[in-house]
């Protein structure tokens, strides 16, 4: 995947908020990677803020709705992992100051 296809994907993935802080998930650092095949099958690899997060289903439906305009991205599929662990550390300086994180 060359690199401004990636940053469309980064672009288009920072559409999507998680509903309980009201940041993006680019900026809150929750995604880890995302590759694609040749195919234009999407992976993106991420975690949540929390193991019993409600809305996971939510935020799964709003990334393939994001991606789908997308003309590369053929069909999208989300990993959810917890390894790593997600800490507020990886939050942008954005993410921080929207939540009043020092």
């Amino acid at each position: 995947m060359d690199e401004l296809l990636k940053e469309n994907i980064y672009g288009a993935l920072e559409t999507v908020v998680d509903p309980e802080l009201g940041v993006d998930i680019i900026n809150l650092g929750l995604v880890y990677d995302v590759e694609m095949d040749d195919e234009g099958h999407t992976i993106v690899t991420m975690t949540l803020t929390s193991m019993g997060c409600p809305l996971a289903a939510t935020i799964v439906e709003q990334i393939k709705v994001a991606l789908q305009d997308i003309p590369e991205v053929k069909s999208t599929e989300v990993n959810i992992v917890w390894s790593p662990p997600w800490s507020k550390d990886r939050m942008s300086r954005i993410a921080k100051i929207a939540l009043g994180i020092q």
